[in-house]
C-alpha cells in the first residue's frame, strides 16, 4: 500500500539539482544531516474540550491531535472490548494541495496506517475499556488535523496522536442499570496503554537515504519508506511511498536509521508529557 499523490508541487530543476548535490556531500538544504530529523516541538492539553490533545510541530509540518471518549455499544465479534479508531483530516489551508471536502484519499490513508500500526501492537487495552460486558463499551477516538503542511505528514501525526493519547484522562462514571451515567467534569483514570510506537520516514534521493523529508525532499524523492518502531524496538509497521523501488539493503540500511532515530521521538513525547503541557523538544 502507498500513499497515493497529492497535487504535486513543481521544484524548480535548480532546486532539484541543488538538493541532490548537497545530499551527495551529506548535507541537506535546511542544513541537516541525512540521519538528523528536524526538531519537535509538543505541546499537550492544547484542547480545552478533549479528554486528551496535542499540538506537534516537526519542523515546519504542524499537526493537531484531540482524543474524544464516548459510550457505546461494542462490536458484535469482539463484545467485551472497548472501540479505537483514528480519523485525520487535511485543512486546506495548510497546504495548496489540500482541497475542501470531505477526506479524501490521502487522508484515509494516513489515518488507516496509524491505526493499523496501535492495533499491530495492541497498543490500547480495549479489554479494560468495557463497561457493561456486551452492552457499553468506551469508544476512543483519535482525530488527526493537518494544519500546516511541509513534509513528513505521517512522523508528525503519530508522534501527535501518541502524546495525545498518553495525557488521556477517562471520564467519570456511573452504571445504572443498562444504562452508563458519564460525568464529564470529573475522572476515572488514565486511558490504559500497554505499547507505544512512532513513525520514522526515510527517503531514497539518488542513491542516498536521509530521515524525515521536508516537503521539497518528498517531491524530488525516488522512493520512500516509512517504519512504525514500538519503544522496545520492534518493527509494528511498514509504509513504502512513491513509485521508485528499494533494494533489500536499501530496506535494511533505512531501518536501521528507523531504530536510530525513534528514540529521539520518544523522548520528545516524554519531556512534553513529563511538562504536563509545556513544550517537548
Amino acid at each position: 500500500m502507498s500513499f497515493t499523490p497529492f497535487r504535486i508541487p513543481i521544484v524548480p530543476q535548480l532546486k532539484k539539482n541543488m538538493i541532490l548535490s548537497l545530499i551527495e556531500k551529506g548535507l541537506r538544504i535546511d542544513g541537516r544531516r541525512p540521519e538528523e530529523p528536524r526538531p519537535v516541538k509538543i505541546v499537550t492539553h492544547y484542547l480545552d474540550k478533549a479528554e486528551g490533545s496535542a499540538y506537534v510541530e516537526l519542523g515546519k509540518t504542524k499537526v493537531i491531535a484531540g482524543v474524544k471518549l464516548e459510550v457505546g455499544e461494542p462490536f458484535r465479534d469482539m463484545p467485551d472490548l472497548g472501540v479505537f479508531t483514528v480519523h485525520a483530516e487535511f485543512v486546506p489551508l495548510a497546504s495548496p494541495s489540500f482541497e475542501p471536502g470531505p477526506p479524501d484519499e490521502n487522508a484515509i490513508e494516513l489515518s488507516r496506517v496509524i491505526d493499523r500500526s496501535y492495533r499491530e501492537l495492541g497498543a490500547v487495552e480495549l479489554e479494560k475499556l468495557s463497561i457493561i460486558p456486551g452492552k457499553k463499551v468506551w469508544i476512543v477516538w483519535v482525530d488527526l488535523y493537518i494544519i500546516d503542511h511541509d513534509g513528513n505528514l505521517l512522523d508528525a501525526s503519530m508522534i501527535a496522536s501518541l502524546a495525545a493519547l498518553k495525557t488521556t484522562r477517562i471520564p467519570g462514571f456511573k452504571v445504572e442499570g443498562d444504562n452508563v451515567v458519564v460525568d464529564k467534569e470529573a475522572t476515572s483514570g488514565t486511558l490504559p496503554l500497554k505499547e507505544e510506537a512512532v513513525y520514522v520516514h526515510i527517503a531514497k534521493i539518488g542513491d542516498h537515504l536521509i530521515v524525515d523529508p521536508s516537503l521539497d525532499e518528498e517531491v524530488v524523492a525516488d522512493s520512500r519508506i516509512a517504519f512504525a518502531v514500538s519503544r522496545d524496538g520492534r518493527i509494528a509497521g511498514i509504509q513504502k511511498m512513491g513509485q521508485g523501488g528499494m533494494t533489500i539493503d536499501e530496506i535494511n540500511n533505512a531501518m536501521e536509521l528507523a531504530l536510530s532515530v525513534a528514540p529521539k521521538y520518544f523522548n520528545a513525547v516524554d519531556a512534553a508529557v513529563n511538562n504536563e503541557g509545556n513544550e517537548g523538544r
